[in-house]
């Protein structure tokens, strides 16, 4: 009778302390995810612009597409949402080629590698040296529309540009007016030698050209990164340093960081270097100077 007591007590010790290993490793891992950066709440280390008020750094926390609500503003955010991820499909009158926003500001303008739209809704009205005046976020919107894809803008009264203005205040939650977004653009990178667009040629077919298609007509897979259905020459993409960014730290898709800085702005120099849309407009850009060394007009 003591031989099976003690057997019994010495089991239930046994599993008392397999159940406190148990707990401990569960809390470890998820202090260690908490403290990763990944997934869906990332924290940036390098901030890309230095908070100048000297507060705590803002989290990269935004809210999950499928948490819209669903009342009628919900109907609203929603509707931003599709025109971001599905332009062709909600947008098509406005679109000037087989784009999507969501190619530029990949997974809906949640990346924050990819000139996410979290917390701009708290930056702008904002003043911009390329149209020298105070732009709204609206504004901003349909510059994309003309430029990146290659379009027309939305009526300052389209539902449609309310819809995707509503989308990015709604993943602009919790961020402070005037904040420092330290995810806002790219991560500026520098090519440590002249550029060499034959290498990025070469890069392109190896790396690139799978998705995008060996003449960057795109695919079914990727869209087209030159030729008449591409951005036009006064897109942000259409400057090299900008597109070189984009390359490092996205492509191949699933794949970013894995190009050297200097492959990355050869690859830009590269798709830059092919025929893309004219923007007549681009003669109003930059009235004040700054016009970027890179600008290609």
């Amino acid at each position: 009778m003591i031989g099976k007591s003690s057997i019994f007590i010495g089991t239930v010790l046994a599993q008392g302390r397999d159940m406190i290993w148990l707990l401990s490793a569960i809390l470890g891992m998820a202090v260690l995810v908490s403290c990763s950066g990944e997934g869906a709440r990332v924290k940036t280390e390098e901030p890309r612009g230095a908070d100048q008020t000297g507060s705590a750094p803002i989290e990269f926390a935004p809210p999950s597409p499928d948490s819209i609500p669903g009342s009628q503003l919900g109907e609203q955010i929603r509707l931003g949402y599709e025109i971001v991820v599905n332009t062709q499909d909600y947008a098509k009158p406005y679109v000037g080629n087989r784009l999507n926003c969501t190619n530029c500001h990949l997974d809906g303008g949640l990346n924050p590698n990819a000139a996410s739209f979290v917390g701009l809704a708290a930056i702008y009205p904002e003043y911009r040296p390329r149209s020298a005046k105070v732009n709204t976020l609206a504004d901003r919107v349909n510059e994309c529309m003309e430029r990146s894809l290659n379009g027309r803008a939305f009526p300052p009264d389209s539902s449609k540009l309310q819809a995707v203005v509503a989308y990015i205040t709604w993943l602009s939650r919790g961020v402070p007016q005037g904040a420092t977004l330290s995810w806002r653009g790219l991560q500026r990178i520098e090519s440590r030698r002249p550029l060499d667009a034959g290498n990025g040629k070469t890069v392109f077919a190896s790396k690139c050209a799978f998705c995008h298609g060996f003449d960057g007509q795109g695919t079914m897979a990727a869209p087209p990164v030159w030729g008449p259905q591409s951005y036009n020459i006064a897109a942000g993409m259409a400057r090299v340093s900008v597109a070189a960014a984009f390359i490092k730290a996205n492509m191949p898709r699933s794949w970013g960081w894995s190009l050297s800085d200097d492959d990355a702005y050869d690859v830009a120099a590269y798709i830059n270097t092919q025929p893309r849309p004219d923007f007549p407009g681009k003669v109003h850009d930059w009235p004040k100077g700054g016009k970027p060394a890179d600008a290609p007009y």
